[in-house]
């Protein structure tokens, strides 16, 4: 078959399906159109899920009546004039293909009036020509039975309801962004989301609670942070409001709606040690930095981007959330809701000794309860030892570490302790009501918090090894080891070149000596690559350091006296991250007195 030039209606037909892939697609790009102009209000009404009728009108600039038909004509846009223009574009539109490719798959009318007389133009479907029509300033987008020239396309879409929720989400996304519109959302004529302009602090967070729930307001902080010329500011939710999916997951960069690798690995982190095992944090976070600094134009739809220093983006987003999450805790006033509903997980009881001839359980990080406190001594030089194992009620202040404050606080956040419940839970009183506090899991996050410290300022202990370990790998892994040299210092290792394609590692960090040395060192170079950076090593020793945390914190029917309990608590309150355990379980929890006098049904 003979080259040649493909006809203007299959081009905009291809071209639509990398922009249109559903009637979402359509509300967000004309949405988007609509803020680029400069819209204080827009209205969506949707009809069938958007395949009979989607229509978006705003109070923007308006187009004027010879430059409609030039609106509708591919890689036509008033956004970006020059390459310098779009590589630092601020405009959430720039391409100047999402009309004419929402044209070619459906019956689009375009009305828009750039005046305040109430007079415009409007252009059909059919129409050669703008004919008037009555309009005021701004702009109506009308697109008509989407797909319908397309059966294969139409016959890929789902129900009406699933389509709905999906431009629901879309339109979700764009409210978030931008609290200084309003956005009124209709659905086969019944208004749905009717959000006026959110001004103040106040107004924000109630627009928040209603497009992602009071819950997630109530449960979450607020952070803005400046470094290096980014910003990061928006609502980060407490580790114990946690989901099982990642819904409830908006990141934006310049106000753009992005799903952006290097932001989730970079929460993931940032959440590590505080979640229950599979759960999903919540957060809307928008990052703001040089639009210079930033690729946007990487996919058609806009919903990808590419940093220019990724790893510096990254960490700066990593260290804000880490930081903001271990501030959460009871001196911050967290933790006074209902515990949330999450699976259960293993018992914070006792168990009973292993039979004879098994081996005692191990933890993650590798090793038994002997190796993992082994470690923790050669970690400080073999002088320190790890916290006492075992119950002792006649020594249980002197084995769990508590002793009473010098100096109590008059009111502090988690009270004064009251009595011990079963040996597992201690019962306090504070200025709002009664506190539960599972003894095991908040001592277990005070000495894992303790170890982390410790070792952060002794640094990771390095081991040679007596044989070296050699590996082969591409010659530009090799390369890239090479570069990296002073990073695998920094995490114990000692790695060299031993040729084009091959590595040979002499020393090991001394928390992973039994450890699969060639697996670890192909992940790290796999997390530089694709990162910039890794945190697999200091994972891997808090593992280790998390089970002797958990096998040296007080244990289930140790009875402890008040002073025991007031000191727990007090270190809870001077201690990152103590709302939950080391497995991401709450430690404590608040009722409060009108909660205490519901269940006696007090003042009824």
């Amino acid at each position: 078959m003979s080259i040649r030039v493909l006809p203007p209606e299959l081009v905009n037909q291809i071209a639509a399906g990398e922009v249109v892939e559903r009637p979402a697609s359509v509300v967000k790009e004309l949405v988007e159109n609509s803020l680029d102009a400069g819209a204080r209000r827009i209205e969506i009404d949707v009809e069938l899920g958007g395949k009979r009728l989607i229509r978006v009108r705003d109070d923007g600039c308006g187009i004027p009546r010879d430059e409609l038909e030039l609106a509708l004509t591919s890689h036509a846009t008033s956004k970006v004039a020059s390459l310098a223009e779009l590589e630092s574009v601020r405009s959430l539109g720039f391409r100047g293909e999402a009309l004419p490719s929402i044209a070619s798959v459906s019956r689009l009318t375009l009305t828009s009036a750039t005046g305040e007389e109430g007079l415009g133009w409007s252009l059909g479907p059919d129409a050669t020509e703008p004919v008037p029509a009555r309009h005021a300033r701004g702009t109506t987008v009308e697109v008509r039975d989407l797909f319908a020239r397309i059966p294969a396309r139409r016959k890929f879409l789902r129900t009406d309801l699933t389509e709905y929720r999906h431009i629901e989400q879309a339109v979700r996304r764009v409210a978030l962004s931008r609290s200084e519109v309003a956005i009124v959302l209709r659905r086969d004529g019944r208004t749905l989301w009717s959000l006026p302009v959110a001004g103040d602090a106040a107004s924000r967070d109630a627009r928040v609670a209603r497009l992602c729930g009071a819950a997630f307001v109530e449960r979450s902080h607020y952070l803005e942070y400046a470094a290096a010329g980014l910003v990061l500011r928006g609502w980060l939710a407490e580790p114990t409001f946690s989901r099982s999916q990642a819904d409830l997951q908006f990141f934006f960069v310049n106000g753009r709606a992005v799903r952006d690798p290097v932001l989730t690995h970079a929460l993931r982190q940032a959440y590590q040690d505080v979640l229950y095992h599979g759960r999903q944090p919540a957060c809307v976070l928008f990052l703001e930095l040089d639009p210079a600094a930033v690729d946007v134009n990487v996919h058609p739809a806009k919903a990808e981007v590419r940093f220019r220093d990724g790893r510096l983006v990254h960490d700066f987003v990593q260290r804000t959330l880490a930081s903001a999450i271990a501030r959460m805790g009871p001196a911050a006033g967290t933790g006074s809701g209902p515990v949330p509903a999450v699976a259960e997980g293993p018992s914070h009881r006792s168990s009973p000794p292993p039979a004879a001839g098994r081996r005692p359980a191990t933890d993650p990080g590798g090793g038994g309860v002997a190796e993992q406190l082994a470690f923790y001594g050669r970690l400080h030089g073999g002088t320190a030892a790890a916290p006492a194992v075992g119950p002792r009620p006649e020594a249980a202040g002197t084995a769990a570490g508590l002793a009473e404050p010098e100096q109590p606080d008059a009111d502090p956040p988690l009270g004064y302790a009251l009595a011990q419940l079963h040996g597992v839970y201690i019962l306090a009183q504070n200025r709002h009501g009664l506190v539960l506090v599972d003894m095991h899991a908040a001592h277990e996050r005070v000495t894992y918090e303790r170890l982390k410290q410790e070792l952060a300022a002794e640094g990771i202990p390095s081991q040679p090894l007596l044989v070296p370990v050699t590996l082969a790998v591409s010659e530009r892994e090799a390369d890239r080891a090479e570069e990296w040299a002073g990073i695998f210092a920094q995490l114990g290792f000692e790695v060299e070149r031993s040729g084009p394609e091959g590595l040979r590692v002499r020393a090991v960090p001394v928390a992973l000596a039994g450890a699969d040395t060639e697996a670890l060192l192909r992940d790290l170079l796999a997390d530089l690559e694709v990162h910039g950076t890794t945190d697999r090593i200091r994972q891997a020793i808090h593992q280790v350091l998390a089970g002797i945390a958990c096998h040296g914190s007080i244990r289930a029917n140790r009875s402890l006296t008040l002073p025991e309990m007031n000191a727990l608590l007090r270190a809870m309150e001077r201690t990152e991250r103590s709302g939950q355990c080391n497995h991401g379980r709450p430690t404590w929890v608040q009722l409060d007195m009108q909660s205490l006098d519901r269940l006696f049904l007090r003042g009824r």
